[in-house]
């Protein structure tokens, strides 16, 4: 007991720490204090938390008789514990604002005190009625209750005061305007108290709110003798309950509560009065009870309940920082509204006291309306209007709500019969509307009146707008999945609330109720829209009887056809009506409809079966959460690495339900869960796990598991056991167990095991297997796979490849030691023997190529071009082998064929100009060594040739010339390889590939030439650059002689270009003899007339003397002849008399005929050789051709002897034989002689300088003569 110091007690508040406040008539709050322990103070004391020193003083030593104030006692104390804010009401009608700080622990603070909260000069109550006498005016009303306003009613509004006429102020404790105030209320404290909203007092004489709206509130005025005389109300979570005794007979209940129908616009010539708000409508009901209510309070849900709840919701937005217990966290759910949380919270009920007893009062959600509604024998008018007011997506969640029984569990005894009609209101088209075509109808408004004018309308984009019914499952869906859709599953729990990782442990953030209640209400829906398929009901049953089995539902192609309507008696038939054919051409005139009717309720069909499924998955997914939270997450937890347990304990039930991260990390959940009860004791515990997941979450397992450990248990005694046989054994019984699950199976661990017992038939069939699966229909092969998923189904495919690829590198002993260290373990991971190596090799290229999968190979082949395995590959290489050295290298557009189907046609080769990397290279050598070894000579010659020409684009790229000349020879004697198999085998080839390959391996020598002497020019840059271009690429002969030759003056090269490109004509020996001369002009300035004696005799040598186009012997025999004679004259250069003509012998290979043809010539024409001195000189050389050729026939005719052998073999008159041995040569020497001795004798010369000329005629003939 506590002395109250003679203060009488008016009211007492408590907190949710336990705080305790009572007010007193002296106008003081005071705090009854209490402790557990014991000490010197009392276990119970009251302390006056609103008194100072002066009040203090003043109550103990003056006495009541001499205080003259007049106190206004404290009346009702209102606790705002989200705000921690005290409101108290005086009899007097002020209110007090108390701030107990920010975590509600601070002291007691008086913010401020308003006194004219209720101004009597205000119209409503003072001047409302000035005409009517005084007496009969209302009296000033008063404040009958004061409820603090939740956050999730309102943001900026704190508190709500209820007057006695019904009106309601709205009052707020922070500064400012608008809806700034309050978005930060749990940091900013109250400063203020002031009214920012009314609302007028609720009608008389209205037993629903479904019958008048916001505008019929807001503008009525009641009777005088109507108004409301309020005792006392009650407000909570937007519910007010209120006591009027305006009626004499008996006093009513109102119970007022926000209106959860949809709004309408309201017809009006004014575009803002159709406008509403759906914070101004309410729904009023009045209830006549006996007696006057003294208070009321909320039945908050049983602690189990409120627990689940809170559980489920507590990490959400609105609700993260309240943290009342379970049972007053309900109230939060029920300020947001019926609509959002009818499917999770019971009905409303509140308890009133009154003078007569106890009452409960229920409030009716609109699904407890709906239900009445299908109850009775309602007529269809009334559930029509039910839709309009609510609209047709809220009404059909509803009607899933009940038609699926998702109510809360006190709520859902629903009968069959409402069931059924519920679900065929969900499925009813004059209920819930078809799907349609959004913004069809834009240009049918755009008309105006005569004489009006129209700006325009904006045309909207058409887009498929789907029925009530969908727009339903998809709030039911939301509702029921919104409080874990987007948070983490689990969360971590750790001493004294440390949410480290590596000071707690992860723990599921749903407890097990919440979760076996949601997956319970998904289930049921997802069980109800099942049911509505298989039995074809409603859209179902329309969409499948378009097509023959209904597999509209499951393809995503439109597969409806025109006239496929269904002929059962759906109400869908009367509402969806394609256009008849014979009408179409009353249709031209209008616009062509994206979509047909049908085709638009197929799509809602398929949106609502993804639904479906994705409710499935979610509802598989919390048993499977609840299952793992039996067997201890934590521990289950701590299997998975770092990086997962992270990804673990982040992952939101939205990425567990749709990602493939939360896929994965189920699998692992589940596999950690069956390989900790595997063993031999633990099989039954594994057979129950593997039912109940079999049968509450089938898409995330499977019995593919439980094989898999068997078959880790067969490799496990495999490699502890020492018989060869049994080990054989055992891994086999392993491979055959893998075989059915390998697309489930770890193969990169499984995998290692077989290596280790070198049971490398397991190491090529496991993966590939697994690859196959990956691509059942071998999209990839075939080049048909959605581009979107190409390369998450190529990485897949290149990772079960990998273990093959690693066990050659194995093999190999590249990455062996790693290998080895990953399994120290085992006694079979030591190496093997080179012998052993090899043949292991062989064994896995042989399993490989048997398997038919290209791609495969292609990883196969290029593995084993990168380990130097080449000879293995060219030796067990598969069919595939030249497509995919073709494929590698370089795709050509011309495939390689073998020799049998070679055509003259199909053997010609053709410049390939397309660039050709490095890394290539070495697949077309490859494949011409597999033409080689595969007698395919042409082949193998063409892809030398393509080796040869390939294109490159820098010189690192670039081979070397002379490699290409290598390729070009090689290309060439497989060619001449080529014609003898075919003249053996007696079926001729074409002759053109040898010569065109010889042709450009000609081509080919003269770029290295012109490179290696653009190379010697030393002080010419651009000589440089040049060279370099020719070390690219192969060029064309006219490149050479146009770009490289002529500019820099390379005659010589010029030369023999010419004489291979076979040039003839007066034109073509026009620039022939133009090049000789720019030869010859080049070789005397460079070292006179014996440098241009060497030049014609090296460049002739490489000429045919008979080809007079390229080698014209009187250009060249007169250019050097005048430059001898003028060099002489003017004692230049000494030049002999036979240098000319041993040159010209030289050029003709030792052949004298076409020399002397060419002196005889410029002798007989003395237009051409005026100078007597040249004509002499002239004379000279023949003399010396004609004494060579005497020289060779007396040879011939003694016999050759050592010394004349000696000197016809030096090379220096190299003069041929064939034909000079004879009678007719030497008569014709001896006729020429004589003739020549004429000339001689009539040059107009003194006798000193002819004398010698004449006598070396006559000797000459002398000679012959006498040898015969």
């Amino acid at each position: 007991m506590i002395a109250t110091d003679g203060v009488t007690m008016t009211c007492i508040t408590c907190t949710d720490k336990g705080q305790i406040f009572v007010a007193g008539r002296d106008g003081h709050i005071y705090e009854l204090q209490y402790t557990t322990g014991s000490g010197w103070r009392k276990r119970c004391r009251k302390v006056c938390l609103t008194t100072g020193i002066g009040s203090l003083l003043s109550r103990w030593v003056l006495p009541n008789a001499f205080k003259f104030s007049t106190v206004d006692p404290i009346v009702d104390m209102v606790m705002d514990e989200e705000r921690n804010t005290i409101y108290a009401r005086t009899e007097g009608m002020k209110l007090q604002l108390f701030d107990l700080g920010v975590n509600g622990d601070g002291p007691l603070t008086k913010i401020t005190e308003e006194k004219n909260i209720v101004d009597p000069r205000d119209g409503p109550y003072g001047g409302r009625r000035s005409n009517a006498p005084r007496a009969a005016r209302s009296p000033r009303p008063s404040i009958v209750c004061i409820s603090p306003v939740s956050s999730v009613e309102s943001k900026w509004l704190h508190a709500v005061a209820v007057l006695s006429d019904g009106k309601r102020l709205f009052l707020t404790t922070s500064g400012g305007s608008g809806s700034s105030v309050g978005l930060n209320s749990g940091l900013q404290r109250p400063t203020c108290l002031k009214i920012v909203a009314t609302r007028p007092s609720p009608p008389l004489g209205v037993g629903g709110g479904l019958t008048f709206g916001a505008v019929s509130v807001a503008g009525r005025a009641l009777p005088e003798d109507l108004a409301l005389k309020v005792e006392s109300a009650f407000y909570s979570a937007g519910a007010l309950v209120m006591s009027d005794s305006s009626a004499t007979a008996m006093s009513s209940l109102l119970a007022v509560q926000k209106d959860s129908a949809a709004q309408l616009s309201l017809p009006s010539t004014f575009g803002t009065a159709s406008r509403t708000s759906r914070a101004l409508r309410e729904t009023v009901s009045a209830l006549p009870v006996e007696g006057r209510m003294l208070c009321a309070s909320d039945v908050l849900p049983l602690p189990d309940a409120a627990y689940m709840m809170q559980s489920l919701y507590a990490d959400v937005e609105c609700f993260t920082c309240f943290r009342k217990p379970s049972e007053k966290a309900c109230i939060k759910l029920w300020a947001k509204g019926d609509l959002p949380t009818q499917h999770i919270l019971p009905r409303r009920r509140v308890v009133v006291f009154n003078t007569m007893g106890l009452m409960e009062l229920i409030f009716n959600r609109p699904v407890d309306i709906l239900r009445k509604l299908f109850d009775g024998n309602t007529l269809r008018s009334q559930i029509e209007e039910f839709f309009n007011r609510f609209g047709a997506g809220e009404a059909a969640a509803m009607c899933l709500m009940l038609a699926a029984k998702l109510l809360y569990a006190e709520d859902s005894l629903i009968s069959n019969a409402v069931s059924e009609k519920a679900a065929e209101a969900f499925e009813d088209p004059g209920l819930v509307g078809m799907p349609q075509i959004n913004g069809t109808t834009a240009l049918s408004n755009t008309r105006t009146q005569a004489g009006g004018f129209s700006m325009g309308q904006v045309v909207q984009e058409a887009e498929p707008l789907f029925s009530g019914a969908y727009e339903g499952l998809c709030l039911c869906s939301s509702r029921l999945l919104y409080p874990i859709w987007e948070l983490p599953i689990m969360s971590i729990r750790g001493p004294s609330g440390n949410n480290k990782r590596e000071d707690g442990v992860i723990v599921c953030r749903l407890s097990a109720g919440a979760m076996k209640i949601l997956e319970s209400k998904i289930h049921s829906l997802e069980t109800f829209l099942r049911s509505r398929r298989n039995k074809r009901r409603g859209l179902y049953g329309y969409v499948a009887g378009l097509g023959d089995s209904g597999s509209i539902l499951y393809k995503t192609g439109p597969i409806i056809g025109p006239g496929g309507h269904s002929n059962g008696r759906s109400p869908y038939n009367s509402q969806i009506r394609d256009m008849n054919p014979v009408d179409k051409s009353a249709s031209n005139k209008k616009p062509r409809l994206l979509y047909t009717s049908a085709e638009l309720a197929a799509m809602e069909v398929r949106a609502m079966e993804c639904l479906r499924r994705l409710l499935r998955r979610s509802g598989e997914a919390l048993f499977l959460l609840q299952l793992i939270c039996q067997h201890n997450v934590a521990r289950l937890a701590q299997t998975l690495g770092n990086d997962l347990c992270k990804k673990f304990v982040q992952l939101t039930f939205h990425q567990l339900v749709c990602s493939e991260d939360g896929d994965q990390l189920a699998m692992r959940l589940i596999s950690a869960l069956m390989e900790y009860y595997i063993g031999p004791e633990g099989r039954g515990t594994v057979e129950e796990i593997s039912t109940k997941l079999r049968e509450g979450c089938p898409s995330y397992f499977n019995e593919s598991d439980y094989k898999y450990y068997l078959a880790v248990e067969c490799l496990e005694r495999a490699s502890m056991t020492n018989n060869a046989d049994e080990r054989d054994i055992l891994a086999r019984d392993a491979f055959n167990l893998l075989t059915k699950i390998p697309d489930s199976a770890d193969l990169s661990a499984i995998c290692k095991r077989f290596e280790n017992l070198r049971f490398y038939e397991a190491v090529v069939r496991l993966p590939l297997q697994k690859a196959q699966a990956l691509d059942s229909n071998a999209d990839i092969i075939n080049g048909q796979i959605d581009p979107r998923h190409h390369d998450t189904i190529m990485l897949q495919r290149e990772q079960c490849y990998r273990i093959v690829m690693d066990a050659l590198c194995t093999l190999k002993g590249v990455g062996h030691s790693r290998m080895q260290s990953a399994d120290k373990s085992s006694a079979l991971a030591t190496a093997a023997d080179p012998a052993s190596r090899s043949k292991y090799i062989k064994q896995i290229i042989q399993l490989s190529v048997q398997w038919p999968d290209t791609v495969f190979h292609e990883h196969l082949y290029r593995t084993l071009i990168e380990l130097g395995l080449e000879n293995e590959l060219l030796e067990y290489g598969g069919s595939d082998l030249v497509s995919f050295l073709q494929s590698a290298g370089r795709k050509h557009q011309e495939e390689v064929r073998a020799v049998s189907s070679v055509t003259p046609g199909a053997a010609k080769m053709h410049d390939l100009g397309a660039p050709i990397s490095t890394s290539q290279t070495k697949y077309l050598e490859l494949l011409a060594r597999y033409y080689v070894r595969k007698g395919e000579h042409i082949a193998a010659a063409r892809m030398l040739l393509i080796l040869a020409e390939r294109q490159c684009s820098n010189s690192e790229e670039a081979p070397a010339l002379d490699k290409r000349y290598e390729y070009l020879r090689d290309a060439v004697l497989q060619a001449k390889s080529a014609g003898i198999a075919a003249d053996l085998s007696k079926n001729p080839v074409d002759s053109s590939t040898v010569d065109l390959l010889e042709g450009k391996l000609v081509v080919l020598r003269f770029q290295i030439q012109i490179k290696e002497e653009l190379e010697l020019m030393e002080t010419a840059k651009a000589a440089k650059d040049k060279a370099k271009e020719l070390s690219l690429n192969l060029k064309s002969i006219t490149q050479l002689y146009n770009d490289y030759a002529v500019p820099f003056d390379l005659w010589e090269v010029c030369l023999e270009m010419l004489s291979f490109a076979n040039y003839s004509g007066d034109a073509d020996s026009k620039i022939v003899r133009e090049v000789w001369a720019r030869l010859l002009d080049q070789a005397l300035t460079k070292g006179g007339v014996a440098e241009a004696c060497s030049v014609v005799k090296r460049v002739g040598s490489k000429l045919d003397p008979a080809d007079g186009a390229c080698l014209p012997l009187d250009i060249i025999c007169l250019h050097l002849e005048k430059a001898a004679v003028d060099r002489l004259s003017s004692g230049e250069e000494l030049v002999g008399d036979d240098d000319v003509a041993r040159a010209l012998l030289g050029a003709c290979k030792g052949l004298p005929g076409p020399v002397l043809s060419v002196y005889d010539h410029l002798l007989s024409n003395g237009a051409i050789i005026p100078s007597l001195n040249l004509k002499l000189r002239l004379l000279r050389s023949v003399l010396a051709i004609l004494r060579e050729w005497g020289i060779s026939v007396i040879a011939h005719r003694l016999g050759t002897t050592s010394a004349g052998a000696s000197f016809f073999l030096d090379g220096t008159f190299s003069l041929n034989q064939t034909g000079t041995a004879n009678q007719g040569a030497r008569d014709k020497i001896i006729s020429l002689a004589n003739r020549y001795m004429t000339e001689v004798r009539r040059l107009n010369l003194p006798q000193n300088q002819t004398e010698n000329v004449y006598r070396g005629f006559r000797e000459l003939e002398e000679k012959l003569l006498s040898s015969y």
